[in-house]
C-alpha cells in the first residue's frame, strides 16, 4: 500500500470516528462505551495534541543531532550535566518503552555511563510534554504535576542507584570512548535557530491545549486561557517565518515524511488502545466488561497492596505512547485510588515485558532485575505518599 493510500485510510477512519452519530446505533453496553470513548478522544485530543506532537517528534528525528545529545551523557561529561539532560530528555521525546531502546543501547555502547544511560532509559518514555498536558488536562493538574516531578526525580535516583550498586563492575569494564562532535550548525543553521524552531513548536502545543481555569479564577492562568488562541496564532506565524526563511524544501519534505512516520506508527495503536480501554473499562461513570467493584477491590483506596499491584501490572503491560491516559481514566472512573493511579503512571509507560527482554540483552540479567525492581519499589512508595496527601 502506498503512503498516500495509508494517509487517506487513516484520515477516513479519523473522520468516521469524529463525525459518526452514535445515537443511531440503538444499543448500549461495552461496545457502545468503546465507540463513545474513541469519538471523544478523536474530538478532544487528536488535532490539538497529537498532530503538533508528531511534527515535534519528526523535527527531533531529522534536525536534532543524536551524537551531539549523546556526548553530554558520556563518561567525560560533568555529572550534573549528564543526569540533568538524561532526566529531562522525556520532555521532548515522544517515545514509548520500546522506541527508547535503540537510543538507550546506542548511548550505553558508545560511551555513556550506566547511571546516565539508565536515567535516560527511564525518563524517555516516562514523561514528555504531550503526556504532561494530557495527564493534567484529562486526569487533573495534581496528577499531571506529580507525574512530571516523579519522572524527573525517579530518573535521577534510579541512575545514581544503578551507578552505585554496580560501581565496581562498571569500573572493571573497558574504557569507552565518547563522541567527538564539532561545530554548532546543522545544514547552515546555527544551534540557536534550531532551538528557537523547537521552542516555537512546543509553545504551539502548550498554548493550544491550555486548560480552562477553575470557576471564579481570575489569576494568570485564566488570563492566559483567554488569550490562548492569540498566543497559538503568534507562535504559528513565527514558525511559518522560520520555515520559509531558514529551511530548504528538501529538509521540509524530510521533516514531513518523518512526522508522518510517527503518525502512522502511533495513531493506529493509540486508537486501538482507546477502543480496548472502552470495552474493558467503559467511560468515566459508565461500566465496561470489567465490573467496577472488582477493580475497586484491587486498586481502590491507598493500601500497600493496591499500590504494589498497580506498579507490577503497569510494569509488565505495554502502553503505546499516550494510551496510558485513557486507560487510566477508565480505571479511575471505575474506582481506582489516586495513589495507585500515580504508581501505574510512573511504572507503566517506562517498562513493559518486551522492554525488559531487550534491556537484558544490553546490560545483562542482574542489572535489568535491579532496574525493574527500583522502578516498582519507587513507584509503589510514590503512590503511597501521593495517595496519603490527596
Amino acid at each position: 500500500m502506498r503512503e498516500w493510500h495509508k494517509f487517506l485510510l487513516i484520515l477516513l477512519l479519523f473522520l468516521i470516528c469524529y463525525f459518526f452519530p452514535l445515537g443511531i446505533l440503538g444499543f448500549n453496553g461495552p461496545m457502545f462505551e468503546a465507540l463513545a470513548l474513541v469519538q471523544w478522544y478523536a474530538r478532544e485530543h487528536v488535532l490539538l495534541c497529537l498532530v503538533p506532537a508528531f511534527f515535534i517528534a519528526g523535527g527531533i528525528s531529522v534536525f536534532l543531532s543524536r551524537e551531539s545529545v549523546i556526548r553530554y551523557l558520556g563518561p567525560d561529561a560533568p555529572k550534573p550535566v549528564a543526569y540533568g539532560i538524561a532526566s529531562v530528555s522525556g520532555t521532548i521525546l515522544a517515545v514509548c518503552s520500546c522506541t527508547i531502546l535503540p537510543l538507550f543501547s546506542g548511548i550505553h555502547k558508545r560511551g555513556a555511563g550506566l547511571g546516565p544511560a539508565t536515567a535516560f532509559l527511564y525518563s524517555g518514555p516516562a514523561i514528555n510534554i504531550l503526556a504532561i498536558i494530557m495527564t493534567a488536562r484529562i486526569l487533573g493538574w495534581e496528577l499531571g504535576i506529580a507525574r512530571a516531578l516523579g519522572a524527573v526525580v525517579f530518573s535521577i535516583l534510579i541512575g545514581i542507584l544503578m551507578q552505585l550498586i554496580f560501581k565496581k563492575e562498571e569500573s572493571r569494564s573497558p574504557e569507552k570512548k565518547g563522541f567527538v562532535v564539532t561545530g554548532d550548525t546543522l545544514d547552515g543553521r546555527s544551534l540557536q535557530k534550531n532551538i528557537l524552531y523547537f521552542l516555537a513548536m512546543i509553545a504551539i502545543l502548550v498554548f493550544a491545549n491550555w486548560g480552562a481555569p477553575q470557576p471564579g479564577d481570575q489569576g494568570l492562568w485564566a488570563h492566559i486561557f483567554q488569550l490562548k488562541w492569540a498566543f497559538t496564532a503568534g507562535f504559528m506565524a513565527l514558525l511559518g517565518y522560520m520555515i520559509v526563511r531558514w529551511f530548504k524544501k528538501a529538509e521540509l519534505a524530510e521533516w514531513t515524511l518523518s512526522s508522518w512516520g510517527f503518525a502512522k506508527q502511533i495513531l493506529p495503536l493509540l486508537f486501538l488502545g482507546v477502543l480496548f480501554a472502552g470495552i474493558l473499562l467503559g467511560r468515566s461513570g459508565q461500566q465496561g466488561l470489567i465490573p467496577h467493584d472488582f477493580i475497586e477491590g484491587l486498586v481502590g483506596g491507598n493500601s500497600l497492596l493496591s499500590n504494589i499491584f498497580a506498579s507490577v501490572i503497569g510494569a509488565f503491560m505495554y502502553f503505546a505512547t499516550l494510551t496510558e491516559v485513557p486507560i487510566l481514566e477508565g480505571l479511575i472512573g471505575a474506582g481506582m485510588g489516586k495513589g495507585p493511579a500515580l504508581a501505574l503512571l510512573l511504572a507503566g509507560p517506562a517498562l513493559s515485558l518486551p522492554n525488559m527482554l531487550v534491556i537484558r540483552g544490553v546490560i545483562g540479567t542482574r542489572k535489568t532485575l535491579v532496574y525493574v525492581g527500583l522502578v516498582i519499589i519507587m513507584a509503589t512508595a510514590s503512590g503511597m505518599i501521593y495517595g496519603g496527601m490527596f
